[in-house]
């Protein structure tokens, strides 16, 4: 086993080119992993995927899972999300108003002033909560949900809100992930309490991907609204994992140290952020070397 040290320059791939891969979620998510479904493709072929359960502690925009489940990658998926408005959503798509949810979207008029008409009214059930928690994703700079987001005002090309309004394709994404509900489901809770849960069965592969609050950088703490988390207990909680994980965080020294101290293999990875800047961010797991080894473009769908 090998590790690359902190901030290496050498890389082993190019960021993989988002536009080549599926949109799954409806959520514009920050901190999304589109870019890392490649990899994700990658490390579980080397499972049957009749005999895996995939779990995705901490899932958001979940287009990882999103991305298993379509795929067929594992025989069930389970996002397991935190945050109410966020889990609303997924309850929604996951039950019998997924079709009312899609129909909401493709048929709201949206202006400033309908926005902030439906915003000001407390949801009064989880399919109301469900729709407003993506009408905040779509109309709130960069997709933020935590409080304090502001609305976008310039948008693509001067459209302002409407730059990042697509309901007939977030009325097509709702109805499709709607069609493989039977293939996966979602638990409002603790990604804790999940990886506790379900660490024992060697059958049980995770993909955790948490909010970054470890090191200087703090992101999470303007984009999420439960960003504290323990990480030096959830690396201790990765180490009892029966069966296989993968973990995406920063770049960070504080990362580097929790890594080597639970003695978990690291290898950067080129991304392109929200901005399309290149940057490198860090997989952890047992054994990466799938990882170092080039992306075949069979596996960019």
């Amino acid at each position: 086993m090998s590790q690359l040290p902190l901030f290496d320059p050498v890389l082993p791939t190019k960021p993989v080119n988002v536009a080549s891969i599926p949109q799954r979620s409806p959520f514009r998510y920050p901190g999304g992993k589109t870019w890392l479904v490649p990899f994700i493709r990658k490390w579980l072929s080397q499972y049957d995927p009749e005999l895996i359960e995939f779990l995705e502690p901490f899932a958001g925009g979940a287009i990882i899972g999103l991305t298993v489940a379509f795929e067929k990658l594992a025989r069930y998926v389970t996002l397991v999300e935190l945050d109410s408005d966020v889990i609303a959503v997924w309850q929604t798509i996951f039950s019998d108003d997924a079709r009312w949810l899609a129909n909401k979207i493709l048929e709201f008029n949206l202006t400033d002033k309908t926005v902030e008409n439906e915003l000001s009214i407390p949801p009064d059930s989880i399919k109301e909560r469900a729709f407003q928690t993506i009408l905040k994703n779509r109309v709130n700079h960069g997709g933020i949900l935590a409080p304090g987001a502001g609305r976008l005002k310039y948008g693509e090309n001067g459209k302002g809100m409407l730059s990042r309004w697509y309901p007939q394709t977030l009325y097509h994404r709702i109805l499709e992930i709607e069609n493989i509900r039977d293939r996966i489901s979602c638990v409002h809770g603790d990604g804790f309490e999940c990886i506790k849960t379900y660490s024992k069965s060697k059958n049980n592969i995770f993909f955790i991907d948490p909010p970054y609050t470890a090191g200087k950088k703090n992101a999470g703490s303007r984009l999420y609204t439960h960003f504290q988390i323990n990480h030096e207990i959830l690396f201790s909680l990765a180490s009892q994992i029966q069966g296989d994980f993968l973990m995406t965080y920063d770049n960070a020294p504080e990362v580097i140290d929790l890594a080597r101290k639970y003695g978990f293999d690291t290898q950067l990875v080129l991304m392109n952020n929200t901005h399309h800047a290149e940057m490198a961010e860090l997989l952890i797991g047992r054994d990466l070397e799938w990882a170092r080894a080039k992306i075949p473009p069979s596996t960019i769908k």
